[in-house]
């Protein structure tokens, strides 16, 4: 019987000890989960102030996958709730529907705006844009220039801390390769017959926050039992003759297993892993991870917005995103008669913003919280702040260049399998992950053999649940 680590208990890594634990004493004898920090869900972590519960920023489940379904349904069984999805764009002062919704971008642009933003979409049509690799090209081929400066534009380089046409398409083919003008009017004019992911306008939500899923899973595996150690960082994936062999915890410990699934960022596991050639090293030092910080702030007040989040296009303010808690299921407040938002903030190591002081940083998002005048005159009674190292994988352009020869090499490792946001450089959903964690605990218990590299690349398939 096989011995497993996994390391890292975000959404992938815990659903992959969920599903393996049920086979301890048949194909398994031991399952242990080393996490980094002390708490399970990765960045689908949920946490209490202020006697409320939150997120780590928006999260929501949805998913066409009927595997992905019908596991999220076993662990949330009554404890959710349907959610009605409301959420917009800020900028100029004004408020657009997001997912775009034609009719109500172009009345709000006014009509000399609107007027711009149809001619440059029609002249797209007639001239369009030649080079579709970068999120720029792609994205203003399907709206024109206008629209894409508008909407598309300032929040991604917000987010992405590089120029659009220095980002991969990739980014906008998997989030929104359905995704037109075209396909906004067609949605104006017949809600609810666009299936697409992106504008599914309800979700499920469970009632303690999107982390109970998976500390609920942590439980469940550990009943049947599976190992967790929290605050216990990996430093090293040990191998031999192409095979993994165990792993060294950063405190020194050296245990032996037979199969690793690894959810840390690839560049950290390349960089533990023994005789990694120099140019697969010279490539994993190429990727590069954006940073999160989240300011929580607790408003005296319960009816502020009714969106659940809110994208910022705006360019005089820093923050990108930002989410009202208040506004999706009453369990998560109680009680209490204050409001929970969180503004988001993306950043490299070496930027002013991620070395600033926590004072500093709610002093900044209460001054822009105010500014947008979202929240009228409410007073702010208290903020938090979160950070989050190495929360998004940057899509620079051709980065499939440098990523592919590192899965290739990875692929020749016997019993290594890196799924997860971080671990595959993907910029997975909750759903994604999830599917990674099912999918490989199938490959090490014999009952398929998956391609997990596949995952969020072929989104039609993925889309149409052809991963069954």
């Amino acid at each position: 019987m096989k011995k497993i680590a996994i390391i890292g208990s975000g959404p992938a890594g815990i659903t992959a000890a969920y599903e393996l634990s049920k086979e301890i004493g048949k194909s398994i004898s031991t399952i242990d989960v080393y996490e980094s920090t002390a708490q399970i869900g990765g960045m689908s972590a949920s946490n209490e102030f202020w006697n409320q519960w939150v997120d780590l920023g928006p999260h929501r489940f949805f998913s066409y996958d009927e595997k992905v379904n019908n596991l999220w349904m076993e662990i949330a069984g009554d404890n959710h709730s349907p959610v009605t999805r409301l959420t917009r764009i800020f900028y100029g002062g004004k408020l657009y529907h997001y997912p775009l919704k034609a009719f109500n971008a172009l009345f709000t642009l006014g009509f000399f705006k609107s007027m711009g933003a149809l001619f440059s979409y029609f002249r797209q049509q007639i001239f369009p844009v030649k080079d579709v690799s970068t999120f720029e090209g792609w994205v203003t081929r399907r709206f024109g220039r206008k629209l894409y400066e508008i909407f598309f534009k300032t929040y991604s380089e917000k987010l992405w801390g590089i120029s659009c046409n220095e980002l991969d398409a990739d980014f906008a083919s998997q989030r929104i390769k359905k995704l037109s003008l075209g396909a906004a009017v067609w949605n104006s004019l017949f809600p609810g017959k666009n299936k697409h992911k992106t504008l599914a306008e309800e979700f499920l939500y469970p009632l303690q926050g999107t982390g109970w899923i998976y500390e609920e899973m942590a439980r469940r595996a550990q009943e049947m039992g599976a190992r967790i150690h929290l605050n216990t960082p990996v430093s090293k994936v040990l191998k031999e003759d192409g095979k993994v062999t165990g792993i060294i915890t950063e405190n020194g410990v050296t245990e032996k297993f037979d199969a690793v699934i690894s959810t840390m960022p690839v560049s950290l596991l390349l960089e533990g892993l023994n005789d990694v050639p120099p140019e697969i090293l010279d490539l994993s030092s190429k990727l590069r991870f954006r940073n999160t910080i989240l300011v929580y702030i607790n408003i005296n007040g319960q009816n502020l917005f009714p969106d659940q989040w809110m994208y910022i296009h705006s360019k005089e303010l820093q923050t990108g995103r930002i989410t009202n808690f208040r506004n999706w299921v009453p369990e998560l407040y109680g009680e209490e008669k204050s409001s929970i938002i969180a503004l988001e903030y993306w950043c490299f190591d070496e930027d002013k913003l991620w070395n600033q002081s926590d004072e500093e940083l709610i002093t900044l998002a209460t001054e822009e919280i105010q500014k947008t005048g979202l929240i009228g005159h409410a007073a702010i009674l208290d903020g938090k702040v979160v950070r989050l190292h190495r929360s998004y994988p940057v899509y620079f352009k051709n980065y499939r260049n440098i990523l592919e020869p590192i899965e290739n090499y990875l692929k020749t490792i016997e019993n290594l399998y890196p799924i997860g946001r971080y671990g595959a450089y993907k910029y997975n959903n909750q759903d994604h992950s999830i599917l990674m964690g099912v999918l490989a605990a199938e490959n090490i218990s014999g009952k398929a053999s998956h391609n997990l590299w596949t995952i969020n690349t072929d989104y039609d398939n993925y889309q149409e649940g052809k991963s069954k």
